[in-house]
Order: C-alpha cells, then structure tokens, then sequence
C-alpha cells in the first residue's frame, strides 16, 4: 500500500458512524455465536465423558477406527456445504479429539484402564 492511499484512509474505520454501528453490531452476533459454541462443546463433552466411563467400565474397546474415519467424511462433508474449507473441519476434528483424548485418559486412569483411547467417541 503506498503512502499517499494510507494518509487517505482513516486510521479507525470505526470513526464512521455508519460502520462503527454495523461493526458493534457484528461484534454482539459474534458474542452470542461464540457463547452458543461455548455451551454446545460443554454438552458435547458431557456425552463424550459418559462415554467414556461406560468404555472403561463395560470392557468395551476404546479404539474405533471406523467411527473416526465415518466422523472425518461426515464432518468434512458438513464443512463443504457449509461453505467452510474441509482443511478447517479437520483442524477443528482434531483440536476436539484432543481434548476428549485427555478427558478419556483420566476416566481411563480413574478406573485402572491402560489400553488405548478411542479418538472421537
């Protein structure tokens, strides 16, 4: 960007009342998204957690390769028709199968288990 198009730009778009309002706007839908994420991975992760009690108390086995391979189709799937990249559906797979991994590995732990975990429940 040259100089002379930055010196034409404000430095705070948000100095226009027009934007600065369609922005504050933005930024409340944003808000209550972000809350909403918040409370679905909580009840998320209260289902994942009582699966994985029931897995560590029922001799049930903890890997289910075909589940996860049916989870990346399917979310990937999800992901393109959402109009998001598939790449971002499987970052977000993997950020969230990371932390069941650490819930699974404490129930696991709690009840004496040392085999592997499953990745997705």
């Amino acid at each position: 960007m040259s100089a002379e198009h930055e010196s034409t730009q404000p430095s705070d778009p948000t100095a226009n009342p027009e934007i600065r309002q369609e922005i504050l706007k933005l930024r409340a839908s944003i808000d209550n998204i972000d809350a909403a994420l918040m409370h679905l991975l909580a009840e998320r992760f209260k289902c994942t957690h009582r699966v994985g009690e029931l897995k560590a108390t029922g001799g049930v086995a903890p890997a289910d390769p075909d589940r996860e391979q049916q989870q990346i189709v399917r979310l990937t799937a999800i992901a393109d028709a959402a109009g998001l990249d598939p790449h971002f559906a499987e970052q977000f797979r993997e950020f969230i199968v990371s932390e069941v991994i650490r819930h699974h590995k404490r129930i696991a732990a709690e009840h004496g288990e040392t085999r592997p975990l499953d990745t997705y429940s």
